[in-house]
């Protein structure tokens, strides 16, 4: 799932130590463009994700590539946004322009339309217009 926004704050990191070894967590919050702006916060895990937050300026527009998670403890659902991808907005590849096609005529001016309740002269007393 792809979802934009500005960069609007940057979580700290939490380190810690594991059966598999070291890890480290961290995350931001964006908010949203739309008429109703929400805020919305990203978890991160690893070195590598984490650079790629802290490469990009604050509110910078940004599009988050993410995966949305839910578990269960103690009978109560937690939800976890896990960001896969994090980059500006004009940082994605733009895609390759399409080859020029051969240039269209113009096509030719349509013919006015009738006027839906035009009045017509008719031979009976019925005063609907169809």
């Amino acid at each position: 799932m792809d979802i934009t926004g500005r960069l609007i704050k940057i979580l700290p990191e939490v380190r810690g130590e594991s059966q598999r070894g070291p890890w480290v967590k961290g995350g931001f919050v964006i908010e949203t463009d739309d008429t109703f702006p929400r805020q919305v916060a990203f978890t991160l895990f690893g070195e590598d994700r984490l650079a790629m937050v802290n490469s990009l300026t604050m509110n910078a527009p940004v599009v988050v590539t993410f995966s949305p998670e839910s578990r269960e403890y103690n009978e109560r659902w937690y939800t976890d946004l896990r960001c896969i991808r994090v980059s500006a907005v004009g940082a994605t590849a733009a895609p390759a322009a399409a080859p020029a096609a051969a240039p269209q005529p113009a096509a030719a001016p349509a013919a006015p339309a009738p006027e839906p309740f035009a009045s017509k002269p008719s031979d009976s007393d019925d005063d609907l217009p169809f």
